[in-house]
C-alpha cells in the first residue's frame, strides 16, 4: 500500500488573503492554489522549476486591473506578480515565486479587425495558428513566425519579442505590433502608440505614472541616444528587453512605449490587448530542399541564398534529421526530403521564395537552382542535391517537420537531453560559419552530443548541448558552457539571446549592455515598477532596489528529478522525459492531441500536466522511502485480505472528510484522461500517458477503494459474453428509465448500448464460418489456407454490433475468400485502462497464447476496432515482452490494401457521389498510413473516399459512458465532430471506431456505418 502524501508545499497566508479580497471586489476569473496547479506553473519549455505561490485566470483587462490595483494597497506590497502566456519559453521567462497571471485560459479573444487599414485588434491569450486561421479567409496572416506557434500566445510573443523564419523579410514581433493596453501595479491603463515627440513632452507634464513614464523615457534615451546606439548591436535579431534603440525614431521626431514593452518579459506591465499589423498572404511560394554532404557545408551556403532575395533560410543538422525519420511527422514528408543515392545526407537547407509576381519568383528559383546544378556538376559547395516544392500544403508540411525539431531533440536516447540555455546566440551572417566551428569544437571538447537547426539567413542557430541536469557535475558543466558562449559570442560580435528572450540568463546583461547603458535599463524599470514587484529577477532590478537577478544556475527540474531512484526515473520513462515543449497545447480542436486539455482549457489535463504530477509524486514517495519498483512487483503476491480492505475503506472516508494526500491531485488529473493514446505518437518525445497512467491508478487504489464503475467497465468481457446468451431480457432492462436512473446515480455509467439481437451466434447459426475448427484449419494444405481470413473478435462489436462482423464476413466472401470467426477471446483493453494490470497480464497471456497458436496457420488474423487491434501490438508488448509472442492481427484496411494489392487490381473511374471518412484518433495517430490506405482501397472499387479532419469525438471506449465524464465527452463531440457531421450527409459518413459509431448515434440519434459496410454496399 502507498503511504499517504500529506505534505505539501505551505501557502503564503497573505496570497490567500490577496485572492480572498480579489473575488469580494468582483474578480470574474479563476483562482487556484492547489499544489497540482502550482505545479504545472513551475515549468516552462525550459530547465527551471520555480514554484509559485498562486495562480490566477483573469477572464478580461478589467480583471488584470483589479488584481494591479489591489496589488498597490500597502497590505500587499510584498507580492509579486509574473504574467504567463502560453508557457512556452526556454528561458524560465514566466517562472518565478509569488502570484502568476495566466491570460491563456480566458482571454483568447479576437476583438477587432480593420482589413482596409491591415490591423487587427487582440487579447493577450490568443494564440499565434488562432488568429492567423482568423485571418486566411479575409487573405492576411500575422508574419512574425516561430516553431511553437500553435500554442505560443500573442502576449507571450509580445513580451519576448518573438520571432523566427522570415524574419529578415518579416522582422520581429515588435515590428508589427501597432499599440498595445498596458495595466500598470497600481491599476492605471497605459495605451501605447506611435506618437509625435511633441505630445509625448505633454503628456510626461501630467501626474502619475504615465506621466512619469514619459518624462523618464524621453529624458534618458534622448540624454544616451549615442550610447544606445553605439551599444546596440547591428543584428537583425537586435536585444530584447527595454528596446532603448528603437522608441524614438532615427530623426528623434516620434516616439512609441511599445517598443519598450516589447520583449520586457512581464517585468514593466501586464499587457492585456494588442493592435497589430497583418500582412496580405503572399500568392506565390516556393521551397527548395537543398541537401548537404555536411552541416558545415550548409552553413557556409547560406549566404548567397541570402543574396538570392529568398524569404528564408532554414538550416537542420543530421542529428534533427534522423529523430524526423523515426517520428510520425516523418511520413508526411518523406516524398518531400528524399535520400540521394549512395550519399548521405548530413545537412539540410530549407530555402523559401514568397511574393505576388509569379515570374520574378520562378526567376529567381530558376537562378538558384542553375547555381545549384554548376556546384554539383563542380562536385564544389558540399551540395549533393535539392528538391523543388511549389505546393503550398507540402510547403507547411515541411516546415511543420522543422517546427517539430524542438521537441523531437528532446526524445535522443540515453539520459543526456539536448536542452535549451544557448540556444538561440544571434552573430552576423557572414560570421556564422566560423562561428559554428568554434562552437563545435567548445562542445566537443567537453565530449558532449547535440543538434543544431535555425535560421542561418539571420545569424541564428539553435544549439542544445546533451547533458543529464539530474547529474550534479553536468548541472555545474551546463554553467560552465554558458559562460564560455556568452564570451565566445561576443567575440563575434553576436548576442547571446537573438530570439528566446533573457530569462535566467538576465545575469548576463551587465557584461552585455555594460554598465552605464544597464543603468539606463534599470531606471525605465524603475519608472515602470518602483518597488520590483513584476516577475521580479528578470532583465534588471529598478534603480534603488537591489534585489538579485536570477541566475543561470538556478533552481532546476532535474534538481527535483535526482532525488527519485535512477531505477524509478528509467521505469516510469514516459513521465520523467516531458521536456515541456508543449505541443500538447495546440489550439487546433481538430488536432487529436490532447482532448480533455481542448475541452477544458486546464494545463493539468494535459500530456505535460500529468507529467509533471507524476514526476513530482515519484519525487515524494521516493523522500518517504517507497521503493515504487519493489511494491509493484509485491502486488501479484499479496492478494485481497479483509485487513487490507478494511484499511482501503477507513482511507477512502478519510478523504471524503477531505483529509489531504497529494495522491488525489494526481488522480484528479489522471481520471480526465480520454486513454485515446495520441500523446504516444503525436508528442515529440513520445509521453504514453495510459501507459504509466494504469501503473498509477494500480497504485492508487492499493491505498483507496475504487468506484463500482471501475469494475463495470473492467468486466465488460465478462458479462457482455453471459448477457449475450439473453439479448432481449438485458435490453429490456436497460431500456428501463429506473436502471438508467440507478446505473447514473449509483453505479456512474450512462447511456449503457444495447445488446445486438438477434446475436452474432445466431446470425451465423450453421454457417462454416463458426463450425470451423482450429483443429480442421491446421489440416489444411497451403493452398486451402491461402483463402482463409481468420476474424478475430472484439467484445463491442460482436457483442454490441454484430451486424458488423457480419458484413465484414460477406465482404471476405464476396472477394473470394473464406470467412472463419474465431471463438471469442478478452482481450483486455478495459482492463488496463482502469488500472487492473495485474488482471490484463492475465487477460493478455491467455489471449496472446491463443493467438500464437493460430498464427502458426499462416493465415490473416484481422480485427475490426482499432483500438482493440491496436492494443495487441502496444500494450500487450509493455506488459508481456518476450512472452507475447509473434502473432500480429491487422485491421480491415491492412488486410484490404494487402490482399487487394496482392491480386494486382486496379484503381477504376471513380464515380457517384462521395464517401466521408472519420477516423478513430488511436487508429489515424498510431498508423498515420491508415487514411491513403482507405482512400486507395475506395478507389480501386471505383469509389471516392475523402478524410474528414476531425479530432477525438469524446468517446473513447467506456470514457463517455461514465457519469462524471458526460458533460466533457459531449463538449468534446461539440468541438469538432458536431460541425463535420452537421455539414456532410449523414448516410455517407463512415467511422471506423465503435466508440466513435457509439457517439454519434447517441448524440445524432442515427447510425454511421464502418468503411467496410460501405465497400460491401458497392460490391
Amino acid at each position: 500500500m502507498i503511504p499517504q502524501i500529506s505534505r505539501a508545499p505551505g501557502l503564503v497566508q497573505r496570497v490567500l488573503n490577496f485572492l480572498d479580497s480579489l473575488k469580494q471586489h468582483g474578480f470574474s476569473g479563476d483562482t487556484t492554489t492547489s499544489y497540482a496547479d502550482r505545479l504545472i506553473m513551475s515549468t516552462d519549455n525550459s530547465i527551471y522549476q520555480l514554484l509559485p505561490d498562486a495562480v490566477l485566470f483573469p477572464s478580461s483587462s478589467a480583471d488584470v486591473a483589479l488584481i494591479a490595483r489591489l496589488a498597490a494597497d500597502e497590505k500587499y506590497r510584498t507580492l509579486s506578480f509574473t504574467p504567463r502566456g502560453g508557457g512556452t519559453g526556454t528561458n524560465g521567462q514566466s517562472l518565478n515565486k509569488g502570484i502568476v497571471v495566466d491570460m491563456s485560459r480566458h482571454m483568447k479573444n479576437i476583438l477587432e479587425i480593420n482589413v482596409e487599414e491591415d490591423w487587427v485588434r487582440v487579447e493577450a491569450g490568443v494564440i499565434k495558428d488562432q488568429l492567423n486561421a482568423y485571418l486566411k479567409p479575409f487573405g492576411y496572416f500575422f508574419s512574425p513566425e516561430l516553431s511553437t506557434s500553435n500554442r505560443a500566445t500573442l502576449g507571450g510573443m509580445i513580451n519576448t519579442d518573438a520571432s523566427g523564419q522570415g524574419s529578415l523579410v518579416y522582422g520581429k514581433t515588435s515590428d508589427h505590433v501597432l499599440g498595445l493596453k498596458a495595466v500598470l501595479l497600481g491599476g492605471d491603463v497605459l495605451d501605447t502608440r506611435a506618437m509625435p515627440v511633441s505630445e509625448a513632452e505633454v503628456l510626461s507634464q501630467q501626474p502619475g505614472a504615465e506621466g512619469n513614464i514619459y518624462r523618464v523615457v524621453l529624458d534618458r534615451c534622448r540624454q544616451q541616444r549615442q550610447l544606445i546606439i553605439d551599444k546596440f548591436p547591428k543584428l537583425n535579431r537586435f536585444l530584447t528587453g527595454y528596446d532603448l534603440r528603437h522608441v524614438l525614431s532615427d530623426d528623434l521626431q516620434n516616439i512609441d512605449l511599445t517598443r519598450i514593452l516589447c520583449g520586457a518579459e512581464g517585468t514593466l506591465a501586464f499587457i492585456t490587448e494588442a493592435k497589430l499589423d497583418i500582412t496580405p498572404i503572399p500568392k506565390v511560394r516556393r521551397l527548395v530542399n537543398i541537401k548537404y554532404d555536411s552541416f558545415d557545408s550548409a552553413l557556409r551556403n547560406a549566404p548567397f541564398m541570402v543574396e538570392a532575395k529568398a524569404l528564408s533560410v532554414e538550416t537542420v543538422d543530421s542529428k534533427v534529421l534522423n529523430l524526423a525519420r523515426e517520428d510520425i511527422i516523418w511520413h508526411s514528408v518523406s516524398k518531400l526530403i528524399t535520400d540521394v543515392p549512395d550519399k548521405e545526407m548530413l545537412g539540410l537547407n530549407m530555402v523559401e521564395f514568397a511574393g505576388n509576381d509569379k515570374s520574378l519568383i520562378d526567376g529567381q528559383v530558376e537562378a538558384l537552382c542553375a547555381r545549384l546544378d554548376a556546384l554539383m556538376a563542380m562536385r564544389e559547395g558540399g551540395v549533393i542535391g535539392y528538391h523543388l516544392c511549389d505546393d503550398v500544403a507540402g510547403i507547411e508540411r515541411i516546415y511543420g517537420m522543422r517546427k517539430k525539431a524542438v521537441g523531437l531533440l528532446g526524445n535522443a536516447k540515453g539520459r543526456a537531453k539536448p536542452i535549451p540555455f544557448v540556444e538561440d546566440t544571434c552573430v552576423p551572417p557572414h560570421n556564422l560559419a566560423d562561428y559554428i566551428v568554434e562552437f563545435r569544437a567548445l562542445l566537443d571538447g567537453h565530449n558532449l552530443s547535440y543538434g543544431m537547426f535555425g535560421h542561418v539567413d539571420a545569424g541564428v542557430l539553435h544549439v542544445r548541448p546533451a547533458l543529464d541536469m539530474s547529474d550534479p557535475q553536468q548541472e555545474m558543466l551546463m554553467k560552465q558552457i554558458s559562460d564560455e558562449v556568452v564570451a565566445l559570442t561576443a567575440r563575434y560580435d553576436g548576442l547571446l539571446w537573438g530570439e528566446h528572450g533573457k530569462g535566467f540568463r538576465a545575469e548576463y546583461s551587465p557584461s552585455i549592455f555594460g554598465p552605464q547603458l544597464y543603468e539606463e535599463l534599470r531606471r525605465i524599470k524603475a519608472a515602470f515598477d518602483p518597488a520590483n514587484h513584476l516577475n521580479p529577477g528578470k532583465i534588471c532590478a529598478p534603480l534603488g532596489v537591489d534585489d538579485p537577478m536570477l541566475k543561470v544556475d538556478a533552481v532546476k527540474r532535474g534538481t527535483y528529478d535526482r532525488q527519485i531512484p535512477i531505477n524509478a526515473r528509467s521505469d516510469w520513462r514516459g513521465a520523467m522525459e516531458c521536456n515541456g515543449n508543449g505541443l500538447c497545447f495546440d489550439f487546433d480542436v481538430k488536432s487529436p492531441m490532447c482532448p480533455s486539455m481542448k475541452i477544458s482549457a486546464n494545463r493539468m489535463h494535459s500530456p505535460k500536466g500529468r507529467a509533471t504530477l507524476t514526476r513530482e509524486w515519484l519525487r515524494l514517495l521516493a523522500e518517504q522511502g517507497v521503493d515504487l519498483l519493489l511494491l509493484e512487483k509485491q502486488l501479484p503476491e499479496q492478494g485481497v485480505s479483509l485487513r487490507g480492505i478494511i484499511q482501503r475503506m477507513r482511507n477512502s472516508w478519510q478523504a471524503k472528510r477531505g483529509q489531504y494526500d497529494f495522491s488525489h491531485e494526481v488522480k484528479e488529473a489522471m481520471s480526465g484522461c480520454l486513454a485515446c493514446k495520441a500523446c504516444s505518437t503525436q508528442c515529440p518525445i513520445k509521453i504514453d500517458v495510459p501507459g504509466f497512467r494504469s501503473r498509477f491508478l494500480q497504485l492508487y487504489h492499493t491505498r483507496y477503494l475504487r468506484p463500482a464503475s471501475d469494475y463495470l467497465v473492467a468486466t465488460v468481457e465478462s458479462y457482455a459474453t453471459l448477457m449475450a446468451k439473453a439479448p432481449k431480457t438485458f435490453n429490456f432492462f436497460l431500456r428501463q428509465p429506473w436502471l438508467k436512473s440507478l446505473s447514473k446515480r449509483h453505479i456512474g455509467m450512462v447511456d449503457l448500448p444495447l445488446l445486438s439481437s438477434p446475436t452474432l451466434q445466431q446470425q451465423l447459426a450453421g454457417h462454416r464460418t463458426l463450425i470451423t475448427t482450429l483443429e480442421s484449419l491446421e489440416q489444411m494444405s497451403p493452398e486451402q489456407r491461402a483463402k482463409q481470413v481468420l476474424v478475430v473478435q472484439d467484445p463491442f462489436t460482436s457483442y454490441y454490433e454484430a451486424q458488423l462482423v457480419i458484413d465484414f464476413v460477406q465482404l471476405i466472401e464476396k472477394l473470394g475468400y473464406r470467412a472463419v470467426v474465431l471463438p471469442f477471446s478478452p482481450n483486455g483493453k478495459a482492463q488496463h485502462i482502469k488500472g487492473f494490470l495485474q488482471q490484463f497480464a492475465r487477460t493478455a497471456q491467455k489471449t496472446a497464447d491463443f493467438l500464437n497458436r493460430v498464427a502458426r496457420l499462416e493465415m490473416p488474423m484481422v480485427g475490426v476496432d482499432p483500438a482493440l487491434v491496436l492494443c495487441y501490438r502496444d500494450e500487450y508488448n509493455q506488459v508481456l515482452g518476450d512472452n507475447r509472442g509473434e502473432f500480429h492481427v491487422q485491421l480491415v484496411h491492412e488486410w484490404l490494401h494487402n490482399a487487394l494489392t496482392a491480386a494486382d487490381s486496379t484503381v477504376q473511374a471513380v464515380q457517384g457521389e462521395a464517401w466521408y471518412l472519420f477516423g478513430h484518433c488511436t487508429e489515424v495517430t498510431a498508423l498515420p498510413e491508415s487514411v491513403k490506405q482507405w482512400e486507395t482501397i475506395f478507389a480501386r472499387f471505383g469509389a471516392k473516399l475523402e478524410n474528414v479532419s476531425i479530432g477525438c469525438c469524446g468517446m473513447a471506449g467506456t470514457y463517455g459512458h461514465e457519469t462524471k465524464n458526460l458533460e466533457n465527452s459531449l463538449g468534446i463531440y461539440e468541438l469538432s465532430w458536431q460541425q463535420a457531421m452537421q455539414k456532410l450527409p449523414r448516410q455517407r459518413c463512415l467511422a471506423t471506431g465503435y466508440s466513435c459509431r457509439s457517439q454519434v448515434k447517441r448524440i445524432e440519434g442515427s447510425n454511421v456505418h464502418h468503411p467496410l459496410q460501405a465497400l460491401l454496399e458497392i460490391i
